[in-house]
């Protein structure tokens, strides 16, 4: 009886130690396959993975509480570089690796198949390369697999059918080739395939069909090629199927759209399959976008007025219509479509006229594409009520009579495009007010007229094209202060008169087209002001004198034709070393002397010189005559040289004389009152009068606002027919008069989107005999963002709060006009306040950016300035960069410390300046000693409560990208100014963010309806 218990207790003991040992050695097995990943990574961020601490709680591991193995490893947006270490096979408990939104190069290690427990797979967004492993299918538990964007090769797997739990498979934008295995047929589990992007090819195996319980269906951008299988037809599931850019062809079945009832999404354009729409859409009753844009589909468009959820409909580029008066038929039924937002049917061979029911469609209708049929008549008045609108086109048809007035209704209006019709009459001041404008093209038919003035108050205009038309008069000077425009072609009219100066105010101008008018008088030099020019067109003019000498300033310049003019003089050297030039036409003026031989002027194809009888030498393929001697004139010019060397001392010692005289009355100037400078003289300026009235008397109850310098007033100007924002300096308080310069400085040449435009200044006196200083800009109607992110709970009972999409969306808009300012203007700006009462928002929550009394303006990027952050250049605590605490000087680097500062006050709801913040602490080190793995703690509540369907669910697309948003914000206000991201980096990785999210969005929702 002892013996055998002791043999139990012996036995029972021994194994007791051998599975204690398993577990210790299986311990160290982890712990040492960690170490050796650390040690493949290059930069290295993960300096808290050390002895110190066990590393079942170093950041971003999960372990498994009872044995302390690895069960989870999740990285994501660690900014990680390197190399995935092969060590990580030796994690045999893990279950989900997650290393995407990192920068890993290298092949995905072999090693990754021995991980027998792994469901979860994220290396999406990284640099890897290589093949798909082939023995990553021996991850029989593999649900999920995510390897999209990257820069794989090779073909798909054909084992990937062994996978029989997976249920998400990703491969989007690789370089993947080869066909789709057939054994994907047995991934019966699947309910995400996501194939686009790549370089597949061949046929859609008809065992697709097998997987019944797919939704998502994505194999856009590829080389696929024959008809799409039957098989897809029966897959019931299927809510959305993009097959768009491929290489489909014949024709769809016309049952194809009674077997996939609960299909929402249906893209399949950029193909080429033909015959007729089927005319069983008509059952697609959940359908929300229908996609065949760029095939070869043919006949009429089917009535699909009942399909009620119809969002998008895009039929362009087909061969679709017979040009006949019946079809437009189709178009009232659509009226019933209340959601409908998108309709594209341009450039088919749709007749007819355009119906004046086309007026009641979706008040929500937001782009409307006409344009490339055989449509007739008269442009209906009722498309005015579509005052959603932001992009119509109707160009190359057969419309005539006049442009209806009704368009003034577009406020919203963006891109028009009318060109290629027959309308007649002038073009109506109502043009001005499409505010929103940034795209016109009215070219290439019959209007009269003068170009009208009224365009001026298009500010956001970059294309103008008015060409081909019977406009008169001159060029209205307004034209000139459309800062914004990138093009402006006003060729093939009856204009007349002068270039005006005025034309160097383009600096933003990079196509400019005249030619083929009456116009006259001499080119200015001002013209070499418009740097970002490319391409000049004068020709077919009566413009004389010289070519300005200043076009050798235009450095990007890529064709200039300056032919059929009157222009004498010779042939200015500069152009030759313009590297940019391709193109150079002086044909059939009166120029004369040497023609120069370098640059362009080597290249005889691309440069035009006949009818100049006087030009001589140049390259000999130009068969010009020599040049006349010159021996009689240089001894003439010695004759004078003496009498110029003596004018040039006496126009010196004048210089030098001015000079001190200049500098004496500056130095007395500095001690009589302030006066206003040239920054203000191009602002239009409003009386004391106007605003007093304006504002009630500077009433209380129409204050809005403090800035750092004044106080800002709600009010009304005669001269501008709507509310605006008056702000009034401080004069008192010392550096306002400074502010007020500065701010004019940096405003008066600027224009961007998401600035806040100001509309006119006032300098002038009070009612009390004090100088008076004031700027009115546009009033904003949804506050300022601190008003959103710190509400005032008295004021409301409601909370005000914005959800994650409107937060991306002005964050986007911030970086946007950063970017600018930094990076687009003649003269880098660096804005040193960047804050929350800083940021505007309009109606659409556009967030537009304010006081620029603090505003610097940089020499060059890359070039220290030579201003320093003195005590003059504070900007806000907590926003302001840590080294202009240290006298420091001013820098882009320093914005970007305020930008990722104000991005995680947004996604934490904490001020920088939060009391919980002490001995050192600050609101960058709360955000990363928080994130990943405490996400929802650090986040705002308010972002949970709109969001609450979607964070509830936290599809793993919205974790990317909050960690994402994080992590920008993180890289941005680390302290030293080397080390922070560029906005440059910004926008790429925004742009990725806001993608990702629609996605997501797109998802989630159709989660929820299933």
């Amino acid at each position: 009886m002892y013996l055998h218990l002791f043999l139990f207790f012996t036995l029972n003991s021994s194994l007791f130690g051998l599975n204690t040992n398993v577990s210790a050695l299986g311990n160290d097995t982890d712990y040492h396959a960690l170490l050796k990943f650390k040690e493949s990574i290059s930069n290295n961020p993960l300096y808290s993975w050390n002895s110190s601490t066990h590393f079942c709680n170093w950041p971003g591991i999960t372990c498994n509480s009872m044995h302390e193995r690895v069960l989870m490893l999740n990285l994501e947006g660690y900014d990680l570089h390197g190399s995935i270490s092969p060590a990580l096979g030796n994690l045999s408990f893990l279950r989900i690796l997650s290393l995407q939104n990192n920068g890993f190069g290298g092949k995905i290690p072999q090693e990754v198949g021995l991980l027998v427990q792994l469901q979860t797979l994220y290396l999406n967004n990284n640099s890897l390369i290589g093949e798909i492993p082939t023995n990553l299918t021996s991850c029989t538990k593999l649900e999920n697999i995510d390897l999209s964007l990257n820069n794989l090769v090779g073909k798909l797997p054909n084992e990937i059918g062994s996978l029989r739990m997976l249920r998400e498979f990703s491969i989007v934008t690789n370089k993947i080739e080869g066909q789709i295995p057939p054994s994907i047929g047995n991934l019966t589990s699947m309910s995400h395939l996501v194939l686009g992007d790549n370089n597949l090819e061949g046929h859609i195996p008809q065992e697709i069909g097998h997987l019944r319980k797919l939704i998502f269906l994505d194999i856009y951008s590829n080389k696929l090629s024959g008809m799409l299988p039957s098989t897809v037809y029966n897959m019931s599931s299927l809510i959305t199927f993009s097959a768009s850019v491929n290489r489909f062809n014949q024709s769809l079945p016309s049952n194809i759209f009674h077997t996939l009832p609960n299909l929402q999404e249906f893209d399949i354009g950029a193909n080429q399959i033909s015959g007729p729409i089927p005319t069983s859409i008509t059952n697609a009753s959940v359908l929300r976008l229908l996609d065949i844009d760029g095939s070869h589909f043919v006949g009429k468009f089917p009535n699909v007025g009942k399909l009620c959820d119809l969002r998008i409909v895009s039929a362009s580029n087909n061969h679709l219509g017979s040009n006949s008066s019946k079809d437009l038929d189709f178009l009232s039924p659509l009226t019933n479509c209340s959601k409908l937002r998108v309709l594209s049917i341009s450039y088919n061979n749709f007749g007819g006229v355009l119906p004046n029911f086309i007026g009641n469609f979706s008040t929500q209708m937001s782009q409307l594409y006409l344009g490339g049929n055989d449509i007739s008549g008269k442009i209906p008045s009722e498309l005015g009520n579509l005052n959603s609108l932001i992009l119509l086109t109707m160009e190359f048809n057969h419309l005539y009579g006049t442009i209806p007035s009704t368009f003034g209704k577009f406020q919203k209006m963006q891109k028009l495009e009318l060109e290629g019709n027959k309308l007649s009459g002038q073009i109506s001041p109502f043009i001005g007010n499409l505010s929103q404008l940034f795209f016109l093209h009215l070219g290439d038919n019959m209007l009269e007229g003068s170009v009208p003035p009224s365009l001026t108050k298009c500010q956001k205009l970059q294309y103008l094209n008015l060409c081909q038309n019977n406009l008169k008069g001159t060029i209205p000077l307004e034209v000139f202060s459309l800062f914004s425009l990138t093009s402006l072609n006003l060729s093939q009219n009856l204009l007349s008169g002068n270039l005006p100066g005025e034309v160097g105010k383009l600096k933003n101008i990079e196509e400019f087209d005249v030619s083929k008018n009456h116009l006259s008088g001499k080119i200015l030099g001002t013209i070499g002001e418009c740097l970002s020019l490319e391409y000049l067109s004068l020709q077919g003019n009566s413009f004389h004198g010289i070519i300005p000498s200043s076009l050798a300033s235009l450095k990007g310049l890529r064709g200039l034709d300056l032919s059929q003019n009157h222009f004498s003089g010779s042939i200015p050297e500069g152009l030759q070393h313009i590297s940019t030039l391709e193109y150079l036409n002086v044909s059939f003026n009166m120029l004369d002397g040497e023609v120069p031989t370098e640059g362009i002027f080597r290249n005889a194809s691309g440069f035009a010189v006949s009818g100049n009888r006087k030009l001589c030498a140049g390259i000999s393929e130009l068969h010009l005559p020599p040049c006349p001697a010159k021996e009689r004139k240089f001894v003439k010019h010695h004759n004078h040289t003496r009498l110029i060397v003596v004018i040039a001392c006496v126009v010196a010692f004048l210089l030098i004389l001015l000079s001190c005289v200049t500098i004496y009355w500056m130095k007395k100037r500095n001690k009589q009152p302030f006066s206003d400078s040239s920054a203000i003289n191009q602002l239009p300026m409003v009386s004391y009068k106007s605003l007093h009235d304006g504002t009630d008397g500077f009433s209380a109850r129409n204050l809005i606002g403090f800035g750092n310098f004044g106080s800002v007033y709600k009010g009304t100007l005669e001269s501008e027919d709507k509310v605006v924002a008056i702000k009034v300096l401080n004069l008192q308080k010392k550096g306002a008069h400074k502010s007020f310069m500065a701010e004019c400085n940096a405003l008066r040449n600027i224009r961007h989107r998401n600035l806040v435009k100001i509309l006119t200044c006032c300098s002038s006196i009070d009612y009390k005999g004090q100088e008076f200083r004031a700027l009115v800009s546009e009033f904003m109607t949804n506050g300022s963002l601190e008003s959103w992110l710190h509400p005032a709970m008295e004021i409301s009972d409601q909370p005000k709060a914005l959800d994650l999409e409107q937060r991306l969306n002005i964050i986007t808009d911030v970086a946007s006009v950063l970017h600018y300012l930094h990076y687009e203007c003649e003269q880098a700006i660096v804005h040193c306040d960047l804050k929350p009462s800083n940021i505007l928002l309009d109606e659409c929550f556009v967030a537009h950016l304010t006081d620029f009394g603090l505003a610097k303006l940089l020499s060059s990027i890359g070039v220290s300035p030579m201003q320093s952050s003195t005590v003059e250049i504070k900007g806000t605590i907590g926003y302001a960069a840590p080294e202009y605490g240290m006298g420091s000087r001013v820098s882009i680097e320093g914005d970007m410390y305020s930008f990722g500062i104000l991005v995680l006050e947004m996604l934490t709801e904490r001020r920088p300046t939060d009391e919980t913040f002490k001995d050192g602490r600050n609101l960058h080190d709360y955000v990363k000693i928080s994130i990943p793995n405490h996400l929802s703690q650090i986040m705002d509540r308010t972002i949970l409560l709109e969001d609450s369907d979607k964070l509830t669910l936290m599809d793993r697309n919205v974790r990317e990208c909050l960690h994402s948003l994080f992590r920008i914000a993180l890289a941005c206000s680390v302290e030293s100014p080397k080390e922070r991201m560029s906005m440059v980096g910004v926008i790429r990785e925004l742009n990725l963010i806001k993608s990702s999210l629609l996605r997501s969005m797109n998802a989630l929702q159709t989660q929820q309806r299933t």
